[in-house]
């Protein structure tokens, strides 16, 4: 998904290559200017003609177009150069609300806790394990410091320990494209095992033999997952067994074992439609379908005490959970059977199974929260005590256990891990996220409810110091996503604080797109209804505004890649109503994107903004496109940024989309293109970098809205 906190051609240069072949230019006080060269897309819609199409290089190498990124930097470089003394300022205060040495808390699986820590510094945890008890000597599983050591870009995602808990096998990434290299270390010798796979997704599991891994390879150019392969340790890649291929190129897919630990499962998904395979983990060879796809059809299902359990929207639009024999699963859903009812106000977000019982991660009014069913079919809710919260199920690996963790926190209270009881209830706290420098006490967090133009009310979260007067003086930021139904949930973040001390306002306007509140919410928010998203933001904007918890002259706006389409569509729709937009990433060219099969993500995702190849897509999605409805007006100050490695957003659009507002608004106000030349979709990798790129961004919101620093 093109998500911010999730499209392009193979990857055909190396980081080091290009830092040779494109050196930064002069800084420049006068804006870039890319050069109209018409090119005309063709779709089976008509002709358009692309004034900037030149500047997509699948290579990233072509000289020009290195040259035109790097020019906007520089002129970046230039306007920002006042700003830097604040920018200094607002990182070193994020940093110190950042404790230097943390840890994780310590989680048990298969014999051995697991956990990762930061040492002071450092921009990456190490993880490490200990035997049979917490205070036993710790292993050093992955020194990630080390291991980043000589890249600009480094990433360790998914990783999987053998179940005789000696072998463990990793993805790795150095160049910011996700395309994953495998490799497996020896935990015994800590010694690296010959074994290597290439272009691969970040997601690895062991068969029950402690010699077969089983992974996703990706496609070369699309880079796409469809292939699940069996590696067998000391064997050449070029022998991997096929496990299973998926031919619809509109599907994604995963692997991942059960709860219970007794089977694989391969997990193939569209928007709209799920089909789960799954086979003994002692030898996966046979798997078995528990449902075959058919459109409108979701489910996931997991394994415990002898049962399938299903989270699953069959008659059930906001999911329910169902329960499946063993020995029924050859009859389909007809011998699925309730667990529990369908609500129209409570949407089931996820599930965990435990022996005896299942924790239940759900949605209602607003707010994600825990609810704990039992055998006998009772429930116990866990409650909160904030009108606008996130509870969620926490690392969870021995299902024999009475304890759920889980974590809570708001835009006000830091993350908080507990763990309840399922039999008495009993809460304990685990850990409270520190966050040196900083008291909950002295801020304030609300729920409301705005008014969208349609007479829906949109949940608003909203956080800001004590002794902010509400009298129409003060700044705004509001942020907000979407799409693809993900929903934004209130959290404390340490790049936020610095901003509430000087009086700013800080809103999540949980639009349309969206599942803050239930299904019904993503569906009148994607495809043919995606300008809701689009109003709703706006509507959120100008109820603050009316309301006044903000000056309508001093409204900031930000988001990224799905919300960066939001970012460019509502600078089109509503430029007076911003003083400035921070557009990250962003997905702005969508009807070029979507025809073009050969960029990831753009099959998946017709059942999110509409396949253009059918026209009553292409019209819509044209009307909105932020490219391709740049006009001769007035924008407000904008500050974009995209990374060239991008394979979820393609560097190509946000530079498209600067290059045709430099060219047709009419304002004097700054607009500024950061082009990160060395990461992807996440931007720099490592825990302090994001909050150096965010201070940039941040300084310069400060100053457009006219803060004193």
């Amino acid at each position: 998904m093109r998500k911010m906190l999730l499209a392009g051609a193979a990857l055909a240069v190396s980081t080091g290559a290009l830092a040779q072949t494109a050196k930064p230019s002069q800084a420049t006080a006068t804006a870039p200017r890319a050069a109209k060269k018409p090119f005309q897309v063709t779709s089976p819609n008509g002709a358009r003609i692309d004034d900037y199409y030149w500047l997509r290089d699948d290579t990233r190498k072509n000289p020009e177009m290195l040259a035109y990124l790097n020019a906007e930097n520089a002129y970046a470089d230039t306007q920002l150069s006042a700003l830097k003394p604040l920018e200094d300022t607002l990182y070193r205060e994020t940093v110190s609300h950042i404790k230097q040495d943390d840890s994780s808390i310590p989680y048990l699986k298969n014999g051995y806790w697991y956990q990762s820590r930061f040492d002071t510094g450092a921009n990456y945890p190490v993880i490490e394990r200990r035997k049979g008890d917490k205070a036993a000597p710790a292993q050093v599983m992955f020194d990630q410091p080390a291991m980043a050591k000589g890249h600009n870009f480094f990433a360790l995602s998914d990783w999987s320990v053998s179940p005789d808990n000696r072998l463990v096998a990793y993805a790795e990434d150095t160049v910011g494209r996700r395309q994953y290299v495998l490799k497996v270390k020896d935990l015994t010798t800590g010694q690296l095992l010959p074994d290597t796979i290439t272009n691969a997704e970040p997601n690895v599991i062991w068969a029950g033999d402690n010699r077969t891994i089983l992974y996703v390879a990706k496609g070369p150019t699309t880079l796409r997952g469809y292939k699940v392969m069996a590696h067998v340790l000391g064997t050449p890649a070029a022998q991997d067994r096929l496990l299973y291929e998926e031919k619809d190129d509109t599907f994604q897919m995963g692997i991942g074992r059960t709860s219970d630990d007794r089977f694989v499962c391969v997990v193939v998904q569209s928007t709209v439609s799920t089909e789960q395979r799954c086979a003994a983990a002692a030898a996966p060879t046979a798997f078995q379908v528990i449902a075959p796809r058919k459109r409108d059809l979701r489910y996931e299902a997991d394994h415990m005490d002898g049962r399938w359990i299903l989270r699953t929207n069959l008659k059930a639009k906001n999911y329910t959970l169902m329960t499946l024999a063993d020995a029924d699963v050859a009859k389909g859903t007809a011998a699925w059977r309730d667990l529990t009812p369908a609500s129209d106000s409570v949407f089931i977000e996820g599930f965990k199974p435990f022996a005896g019982f299942v924790a239940i991660d759900q949605r209602e009014g607003g707010n994600r929260m825990i609810r704990l069913l039992d055998a006998a079919g009772k429930s116990l809710p866990v409650k909160a005590d904030e009108p606008a919260y996130r509870m969620a199920l926490d690392v969870n690996e021995e299902p024999k256990t009475d304890w759920v963790r889980y974590t809570y926190g708001s835009l006000v209270t830091p993350t908080t891990t507990y763990e309840v009881n399922a039999k008495s209830g009993e809460r304990r706290v685990l850990k409270v996220a520190p966050v040196p420098g900083y008291d909950p006490a002295n801020y304030v967090t609300e729920r409301v409810w705005a008014a969208a133009r349609d007479g829906t009310k949109v949940p608003v979260s909203v956080v800001y110091k004590k002794g902010v007067k509400r009298d129409g003086t003060a700044p705004l930021f509001q942020y907000g996503y979407g799409s693809y139904g993900a929903s934004m949930d209130p959290a404390v973040d340490p790049g936020r604080i610095g901003m509430l001390d000087r009086g700013v306002v800080y809103a999540i306007a949980h639009i349309r797109g969206g599942q803050e509140m239930g299904r019904g919410w993503y569906d009148d928010g994607h495809l043919l209804n995606k300008k809701n998203s689009f109003t709703d933001f706006i509507d959120v904007t100008r109820y603050l505004v009316a309301h006044k918890y903000a000056a309508k002259d001093r409204v900031a706006a930000m988001g990224g890649s799905a919300g960066g389409l939001l970012m460019g569509a509502v600078a089109n729709m509503a430029p007076q109503d911003y003083r400035v937009i921070v557009a990250q990433v962003p997905f702005v060219d969508v009807v070029t994107t979507m025809l073009d099969a050969s960029i990831p993500l753009t099959t998946f995702e017709y059942d999110e903004w509409g396949n253009p190849a059918q026209k009553p897509y292409y019209d819509y999605m044209l009307s909105y496109s932020p490219y391709d409805q740049v006009a001769a007006k007035g924008y407000p100050a904008m500050y974009v940024g995209t990374g060239l490695w991008d394979s979820q957003v393609q560097y190509y659009e946000p530079a498209k989309w600067v290059a045709k507002l430099r060219e047709m608004k009419t304002d004097t106000n700054p607009l500024l293109f950061r082009v990160n030349m060395e990461a992807g979709h996440g931007g720099k990798s490592g825990r302090f970098e994001r909050y150096r790129q965010n201070a940039e961004w941040g300084a310069f919101v400060l100053q457009q809205l006219n803060v004193a620093n």
